[in-house]
Parts: structure tokens; C-alpha cells; sequence
């Protein structure tokens, strides 16, 4: 049966801090296998066998209602499965049980964004939506934040704590970003981990070992972000027992570079601006929104803007750099409450007092928001695959295909990721298998949920996927960004509607009804 079909949005569908800081942020098996091989980084003589030892909840997360009834361990693998130097490592999981006993359906395997997220955190946005009649399964991901090693990078912290005072993309800055980097990769490096083990292919192992590892023959996979790009190779290289896939804001392993994420803000931008344009309250207050910003990542970049602001009220003042490349970021970024009051930030910022924009680029400061970025997976996805796949110059090719008026040092860096080439040079991972770059064709019951807001993944790539996946359903939901599902209401029943018979196309006619808030 062929379900491909697609849920437009109507005339609008032309269109790393802490992901708590995302507004809206979304986001159990009766046995375990325990063995008694060695512990977490030792060596051994030979390769140990993949095992489950249950254990306690990580103690940040374990207190929440989300994890009640929540049964807990660690993963245990090989940290390179190629070396075979008997090395393991270790991966918090989360099993959250259904809230139907017994569970009516498989079980669903999450996997988060980043690269490098924060798995466990998203739970508590999750569960809502996901925990009906199947147990969640949640890996944390091998060097995020709730495994061992975690590869945290504070030198990268204290830099982005900075960079906010800095001009976005001179190469000063890149200097200083690079170092940073490098400070991190030495340490890893000394402290004895293989960074060449932390990539894509090996998180994918990770899952498989951990299905087996807990007896499981059928599954389904939950991922969002860069979890949807490990979902599509694992539908490629591991569809055994994967009964259904359901992904939220598309990155295609196939397209995803660091001149690809242009063509997503080219959407996402465009998606928002019409949207402005197409309320009446919203056009006759702020005008030719998109103008107006298109104008101002000119003047900015050219003439950069130096303000003062605060992270929190009564906080100590922050020096704000607002140069082209930052005002890009800063919209790239958006969430719901950044998106509801983006004319009226821009419009600040045309009268030249941008309160708004420099009081979002403050809060990423704010020492009360701990880091959680698992950098060594990061980079190793970025360095491993993206980089190598591409050369640079597809950066500025991309940009100004998207925006062809917006000055060439703003396009020649990614948004967000300014320098990740440069910063590639020195973490010196190897090039991955070409084979990662392939195309996607899966039988298997998926559901493509894109928002038409998103700047980081937007709605083509949700349509580009579901091209070779015949029994497939795209959902676009209006006035909404990245992630989805943790925001939409609507995208939550598809979603729990689809789980419960993915064989059979979801009812979607909730995204009909779904309408733009007015802007603020």
C-alpha cells in the first residue's frame, strides 16, 4: 500500500545553548539482562559483548514526574568497534513504561537532536506526547552528557560566553573559536579518548546493541533533528524489526553540509515574513518586514552595533556585539516566543535600539544555564561527515543562493556554526564511509513532521525525504519552528494516532485548523 502523501500548510507553506531555553521544548520493558564483564573504560584482552546492567536514573533528571516509574542502566559497548582494543564505554538509558499495561505496541526508541543533545532532558516534553501504549526507550548517546566518557567542552563554554562581545565572523574571532576547540581536543585526546569512535555509525551500533541487549524484536524510532538523520540510515542499514519511524525536523544525511543549513534559513525566513505579511495587524504596524531585516544584516555588517544588556533582570550588564552574522544567528535560533515577536524586534532594531535581539544574545551567558553539548559527538558528526563531503567555498554557494543580497562575510560562515571548518582542522577525525551520503529508500511506515518556521531544518527537506519513502505521510505544521512535537498539540494526535497503526495514514486534519497566533 502506498501512503506517501503530504499535509500542506496552505499560502504560507512557501515558505546550541540548552534546549530548555527553546520555547515550548517538548520531550517499560518488565526485564533487563545484566552480565558481569568488566567496568566502563577498561581494557581486556578481547572485544567485550555489548550488555545492559541496570542501575539508578542520572540523579539531575531522576526526581522529575517524567521518571516515576522509570527503570534505568547503562549501555555497555565497545568505544571503537573497528580498534578492537577491548576499551568500553558506557550510555545512560531511560525505559518509561506505557501508560496501557501491557504495552499494546512495540517499543519506541528515541533519539535526540544535536549532535551531541541532551537526551534525557527532553523526557519530561516527551512523555506527554509520546507514552500511551508503548514503553519509551531513551539513549542518552554515546559522549553526551549522560554517558562516560561525557565530553563536555568547557573551553568551548567560556568561548561562547565571550563570543557575544565579539564580531561574528572576523577571522579574530575565528582565532580565538579555534582555539578553544583545540584546547578541548588536546584534553580528550590526553585523557586517552578515540575521538574517531564518536561519530554517526557507531551511535547507530549503539541502538542496535541496545535492542538486542533488552530483547527487543520489533521497534519503532521517535527521532527529532539530527536524530532524524540517524533514524534515515538506520531505516538504510538496520531496518530489521523496525515496524515504524517517525521524524520531526529533517536533516538528510544525504544533503547535510554546512552550506545546507542556508537553504533552511532561506525557507524559514520567508515562511515567517509572509506570514507577517499576510496578517493585516502585523502589515500595517511593521511594513516590508523582510526588507527591513535584509537591510539591517547589511548596515550591521558594515557597521557593527556595540549595546549593553542583561541576561536576567537586575543580572550584571553584557557588552552585545550585533553585527550581520549575529542578527542571522539570532533569527536561525528562534523559538516560539522569538518568532511571535520578530517584527516588532526588528523594528527595534531599525529605530536603533534593539532591546530584544541583544537581550536574547545576553541569555546565552547566563551562567544559571549549564551547558549539556556532548562536542565530541558533535564534532565528530560534523567533521567526520559534513566536512569532508564538501568543500568550503559551498558555504558562500549556498548562502547566496538563499540570499543573494545579504554581504559575502555573513554567507562565507554557517549560521550558527561559524568556523566549523577551521575547527575540523584541528579535532582530525577521519573522513566517514561515502556510503553515509546515500539516499534513503525505505518501505517502512514513516510520519515526516516539519514546522514552517524552522531556520535550521525547514519544510523542503521534509518533502525531499519522503520522496523515497513510498509509505510515508508529511505533516507541516503552520507557526511552527524546530521540534515540532513538543509545541503542536495537533502534531502530537498525528503523532499518537500513527504509532498506534502506522500501517494505515494518520488523521490529519487538525493542521487545517491549526492558525498563525498574532504577532506581538
Amino acid at each position: 500500500m502506498n501512503l506517501n502523501r503530504t499535509v500542506n500548510d496552505g499560502p504560507i507553506s512557501r515558505f546550541v545553548s540548552r534546549r530548555a531555553q527553546i520555547a515550548g521544548r517538548a520531550a517499560a520493558l518488565t526485564f533487563f539482562l545484566a552480565a558481569g564483564a568488566a567496568s566502563p573504560g577498561a581494557a581486556a584482552s578481547s572485544v567485550a559483548s555489548p550488555r545492559f546492567e541496570p542501575g539508578a536514573c542520572p540523579a539531575r533528571v531522576a526526581s522529575t514526574p517524567a521518571f516515576a516509574h522509570a527503570r534505568c542502566g547503562q549501555l555497555i559497548v565497545p568505544e571503537n568497534r573497528h580498534t578492537q582494543t577491548g576499551k568500553t564505554i558506557s550510555i545512560s538509558v531511560a525505559i518509561l513504561p506505557s501508560v496501557t499495561q501491557p504495552p499494546k505496541h512495540e517499543p519506541l526508541f528515541y533519539i535526540t537532536g544535536g549532535p551531541g543533545g541532551d537526551a534525557m532532558g527532553d523526557i519530561e516534553f516527551l512523555v506527554p506526547a509520546l507514552i500511551q501504549d508503548q514503553d519509551l526507550i531513551v539513549l542518552a548517546q554515546r559522549g553526551t552528557l549522560d554517558a562516560k566518557p561525557s565530553l563536555l567542552c568547557p573551553e568551548i563554554d567560556a568561548f561562547n560566553a565571550k563570543a557575544v562581545s565579539l564580531p561574528f565572523d572576523t577571522p579574530s574571532t575565528g582565532v580565538l573559536h579555534v582555539a578553544a576547540t583545540k584546547a578541548c581536543h588536546d584534553r580528550f585526546v590526553s585523557e586517552g579518548v578515540d575521538l574517531s569512535a564518536y561519530n554517526t555509525l557507531e551511535n547507530i551500533e549503539d541502538f542496535v546493541d541496545l535492542r538486542k541487549a533488552l530483547g527487543v524484536t520489533k521497534w519503532s524510532l521517535f527521532g527529532t533533528s539530527y536524530g532524524t538523520y540517524v533514524a534515515l540510515l538506520m531505516m538504510r542499514l538496520h531496518p530489521e524489526g523496525l515496524v515504524s519511524a517517525t521524524i520531526d525536523s529533517i536533516s538528510p544525511p544525504s544533503v547535510a553540509g554546512l552550506g545546507w543549513p542556508w537553504s533552511s534559513a532561506g525557507e524559514g525566513f520567508r515562511n515567517l515574513f509572509d506570514a507577517c505579511a499576510a496578517q493585516p495587524s502585523c502589515a500595517s504596524k511593521y511594513g516590508d518586514v523582510q526588507a527591513k531585516f535584509t537591510s539591517q544584516v547589511q548596515q550591521l555588517e558594515a557597521h557593527p552595533l556595540t549595546v549593553t544588556s542583561h541576561y536576567a533582570k537586575g543580572g550584571p550588564p553584557v557588552r552585545i556585539v550585533l553585527d550581520g552574522g549575529a542578527l542571522v544567528s539570532w533569527l536561525v535560533a528562534g523559538g516560539r516566543q522569538v518568532f511571535a515577536s520578530a517584527p516588532s524586534a526588528i523594528q527595534e532594531l531599525e529605530n536603533g535600539a534593539p532591546t530584544q535581539i541583544a537581550a536574547a544574545r545576553a541569555a546565552l551567558v547566563n551562567p544559571a544555564t549549564e551547558s549539556t553539548q556532548g562536542y565530541g559527538l558533535t564534532y565528530g558528526v560534523f567533521c567526520g561527515e559534513w566536512i569532508p563531503f564538501q568543500p568550503q567555498s559551498q558555504i558562500l554557494a549556498d548562502g547566496l543562493a538563499a540570499f543573494p543580497t545579504y554581504p559575502r562575510a555573513v554567507l562565507s560562515q554557517t549560521p550558527q556554526l561559524p568556523f566549523t571548518t577551521e575547527d575540523c582542522a584541528v579535532w582530525n577525525v577521519p573522513k566517514a564511509p561515502a556510503f553515509i551520503k546515500d539516499i534513503t529508500t525505505s518501505a517502512i511506515p514513516t510520519l515526516v513532521i516539519n514546522g514552517t518556521f524552522d531556520g535550521k531544518t525547514s519544510p523542503m527537506w521534509a518533502r525531499y525525504v519522503a520522496k523515497t519513502l513510498p509509505n510515508s505521510t508529511t505533516v507541516i505544521i503552520p507557526g511552527i519552528g524546530h521540534l515540532v512535537t513538543a509545541q503542536s498539540p495537533c502534531a502530537q494526535t498525528i503523532v499518537r494516532e500513527f504509532l498506534a497503526n502506522p500501517t494505515m495514514p494518520p488523521d490529519t486534519t487538525c493542521v487545517a485548523t491549526v492558525t498563525i497566533p498574532a504577532f506581538n
